[in-house]
C-alpha cells in the first residue's frame, strides 16, 4: 500500500466526516439558513471532526508503535513483559479520545507506558489544553462561570469541581518559575522598587487562620443560616498578602510637579507650567499569597529584589501605606539580609490624614478646604513635616477646639510625627524616586478585589491560593511564557522521573 493510501486509511473516519458535512451543506434544506445558524452548525459538526481527527492520529500512533528493547524504571528494575492494547481516555479541548499503547510489565513493580511520555499525557484525565483554559477562565471570574464557558467553547462537558481542580494545578509551578526567571538587566542606579499590602479574602471555616477561627467561634457562630447577618463579617476574612516589585528610571520632581501652588492659581499667574511625569515602573513582578503569612511574603518580596540585585548595588526603595507591622517585617528582612532600605510611606495615605484635619476647620464641602490641603501637603514634599505637624497644632488652638472637635488634627499631628523618618518626600522627589503605592494598590483592587471579594464567594484555601497566584502571573504578563515552562514540569513529574537517568523516551 503507497504513503497516501496509508494516509486515506489512517484518517478515513475523520474524512467520512468532512464529506458528510460537505453533503449536508450542499443539500437545499441549507440554503434557507442564517448566518447565524450556519455557524452553530459548524461549530458542532467541525468539533467533531477535529475530534475524530485527533482520535485517527492516536490510533495511527498506537498502531505503528514498536516494542522497545529495554525499559527501566529510575530504581534500575527493568520491564520484561509487554501488553498490547492498554487504553486510557484524554478529554480533550475537541472532545473525549482514547489512548491506545503498549504497557511494560514486571514482577511487583507498576506498569510503564513510553507512549505516554511521548505524548506528555496529564497525570489526569484532562489535557493540558483543558487545564489551560481553566487556569485563564478561572483567574477571569468565579468557578462556575469558568466551568460554562469551557463547556460552551469545547463541549467538554468537564465538572465544577474538576475546573477548580484544574487550576489548583495549574499554579502549581509559579513560584519556581519566577525563581528560575533570569530578571532584565538594570544599571547601578536604577532605583529597585518595592512594595506589600494586604486585602481581606472571606474564607471558608475551615480555612481561617486560628487566631481568627477562634474569635469567630466566640461570636457564637451564625445567627442566620443562609447569610451573614449584620455584624457578622468579622472573623470571616484571612488576610491576603500581596508583594510587587519592579524597576524606574530616576525621574527628579519637585512639590510643583506633584501639587499646583493655589495661591499662583488663585492670583492668575497665566498657564500653569508643564508637570514633569514621575518614574515609570518596568519589569514589574506580582505576587500574592492567602496561605502564606505576610513575613513569608515579604521574604518572597525581597528574594525577588535579591534575584534583580544580589550584590546590593541598587537603591531599594520600599513603598508601604504606613501599617506599622508591614514596616516592622520590612526592616527585619532588611536587617537579616544586610540591605539598605529607604522606606516611604505613600503620599495619598498622608493626604487622608490631611483631609481629616481640614475638616476640624471648614464646614462640610467648604470649597477653600481643598487649597488649605494644597499649601500643607506642597509644606510636606518640601520636606516640612515638623513644620507641618506644628502649623496644624497651631491651628487647632487658634480656633479653639477641644476634644472631639480637634480629633482629625491630633491624629494627623500623632502620624505625622510618628512617620516623620518614612515622609522625606524632599529626598525621593530629588532622586527620582516615586512617592505613591499605586502599583500595589492598584494589585489589591485587580488580584483581589476584582476576583476574591465577588458577591458571595466563601473561598476554600487551595482555590483562593490558586487563582491568586494566577490572576498575579498572567498580570505579570508571563502566562504564556509560564505555561511552556508548567508543560515542561509536568513532563518532569509525571514522565522522565520514572525512568533511569531520567532518559527521555523517544517515539
Amino acid at each position: 500500500m503507497s504513503a497516501l493510501a496509508e494516509c486515506e486509511d489512517a484518517f478515513a473516519a475523520s474524512a467520512g466526516l468532512f464529506a458528510a458535512i460537505t453533503t449536508e451543506l450542499a443539500a437545499p434544506e441549507a440554503g434557507m439558513l442564517t448566518h447565524a445558524q450556519l455557524e452553530d452548525l459548524l461549530g458542532a459538526r467541525m468539533r467533531e471532526v477535529t475530534r475524530q481527527l485527533f482520535q485517527d492520529h492516536l490510533t495511527l500512533r498506537a498502531r505503528d508503535e514498536v516494542r522497545r528493547q529495554e525499559v527501566m524504571d529510575a530504581e534500575g528494575r527493568e520491564r520484561t513483559r509487554i501488553e498490547r492494547g492498554r487504553r486510557r481516555r484524554l478529554a480533550t479541548v475537541f472532545g473525549k479520545v482514547t489512548v491506545v499503547r503498549i504497557a511494560y510489565r514486571g514482577t511487583g513493580v507498576a506498569d510503564l507506558h513510553p507512549a505516554d511520555a511521548v505524548l506528555n499525557l496529564p497525570d489526569g484525565m484532562h489535557s493540558h489544553g483543558l487545564a489551560r483554559l481553566a487556569a485563564i477562565e478561572s483567574a477571569r471570574g468565579s468557578f462556575a462561570d469558568a466551568c460554562e464557558r469551557i463547556n460552551a467553547h469545547t463541549g467538554s462537558g468537564i465538572g465544577h469541581r474538576q475546573v477548580q481542580e484544574l487550576a489548583v494545578s495549574a499554579a502549581a509551578d509559579i513560584d519556581a518559575f519566577y525563581d528560575a526567571l533570569v530578571p532584565a538587566p538594570c544599571t547601578d542606579t536604577t532605583p529597585l522598587i518595592l512594595s506589600v499590602d494586604g486585602k481581606g479574602v472571606v474564607i471558608r471555616p475551615e480555612a481561617l487562620r486560628e487566631d481568627t477561627a477562634k474569635a469567630a467561634a466566640a461570636k457564637g457562630g451564625n445567627a442566620m443560616k443562609t447569610r451573614l447577618a449584620s455584624g457578622e463579617k468579622h472573623g470571616r476574612k484571612r488576610m491576603a498578602t500581596l508583594g510587587a516589585v519592579y524597576d524606574a528610571e530616576p525621574a527628579p520632581r519637585a512639590a510643583d510637579d506633584i501639587i499646583a501652588d493655589p495661591d499662583r492659581q488663585d492670583a492668575g499667574h497665566g498657564t500653569a507650567p508643564e508637570r514633569r511625569q514621575g518614574p515609570k515602573a518596568r519589569s514589574r513582578w506580582l505576587c500574592g499569597s492567602v496561605n502564606d503569612t505576610a513575613a513569608q511574603v515579604v521574604a518572597a518580596v525581597f528574594d525577588q529584589a535579591e534575584h534583580r540585585d544580589p550584590a546590593h548595588r541598587r537603591p531599594w526603595v520600599v513603598l508601604v501605606d504606613g501599617a506599622r507591622h508591614q514596616i516592622d517585617l520590612i526592616k527585619a528582612e532588611a536587617l537579616q539580609r544586610g540591605v539598605d532600605v529607604h522606606i516611604t510611606v505613600d503620599l495619598i495615605h498622608v493626604l487622608e490624614y490631611l483631609w481629616r484635619a481640614a475638616w476640624c476647620l471648614h464646614e462640610a464641602g467648604d470649597a477653600s478646604a481643598e487649597d488649605w490641603v494644597a499649601r500643607h501637603a506642597r509644606v510636606l514634599l518640601g520636606g516640612g513635616v515638623q513644620q507641618t505637624a506644628a502649623a496644624l497644632e497651631a491651628a487647632a488652638r487658634a480656633a479653639g477646639l477641644l476634644g472631639a472637635q480637634r480629633k482629625g488634627i491630633d491624629e494627623a499631628v500623632n502620624y505625622l510625627t510618628g512617620k516623620a523618618e518614612y515622609l522625606r518626600y524632599d529626598t525621593a522627589l530629588e532622586r527620582g524616586r516615586p512617592i505613591a503605592t499605586g502599583i500595589i494598590e492598584g494589585a489589591c483592587r485587580h488580584l483581589v478585589k476584582d476576583r476574591l471579594d465577588i458577591t458571595g464567594a466563601r473561598w476554600g484555601l487551595s482555590g483562593a491560593e490558586a487563582v491568586l497566584k494566577l490572576r498575579a502571573v498572567r498580570a505579570n504578563g508571563d502566562f504564556d511564557t509560564y505555561w511552556t515552562w508548567h508543560q515542561q514540569q509536568e513532563f518532569t513529574r509525571n514522565h522522565q522521573t520514572r525512568y533511569r537517568n531520567q532518559a527521555k523516551p523517544t517515539a
